[in-house]
């Protein structure tokens, strides 16, 4: 990893995926770093609409989500329940912006790309997160003139 990254550690409370996302939202559209409070609200306030989007986009949805949709909806709206792959596809929809997750590959130092989200609200300067591989995300800043020799798009 370059000193270059910046690698901003998220608490591990339930929210962190939500964090993580508001968090690179903010950065995206050139706001500071979130407080801790207020990355707190902002991702309590994201985790609703995305929970509201689930509902909205029901018919598109229901079918990869585990178990019963209503139980599966409600449970998402607690603020101490994990996020995945489904949040993150509601994230990129709600705040209309591209997502990507990373992966430290430990071999290579570099980051692997290991999912993306919502290309079609553009492709350039995605909000970035984290993925620790353990249900722990955490928030990603790579400077847009870094080389691609560090990041990896395999798969």
């Amino acid at each position: 990893m370059s000193s270059s990254d910046r690698h901003f550690g998220i608490p591990g409370d339930g929210r962190c995926l939500f964090r993580s996302v508001v968090h690179g939202a903010c950065l995206r559209v050139g706001k500071p770093s979130p407080s801790e409070s207020q990355q707190k609200e902002l991702a309590d306030e994201l985790r609703s609409k995305v929970a509201d989007e689930f509902v909205k986009r029901r018919a598109d949805t229901e079918w990869f989500l585990e178990g019963d949709f209503d139980t599966y909806v409600t449970q998402i709206r607690q603020p101490h329940i994990w996020g995945g792959e489904p949040e993150l596809l509601m994230c990129s929809h709600v705040l209309q912006m591209p997502i990507t997750v990373y992966m430290l590959n430990k071999n290579s130092n570099a980051f692997k790309v290991i999912a993306e989200y919502g290309q079609e609200y553009g492709k350039e300067d995605p909000i970035r997160v984290l993925y620790h591989g353990y249900g722990h995300y955490d928030a990603l800043q790579i400077p847009l003139s870094r080389t691609p020799s560090k990041l990896s798009k395999g798969r």
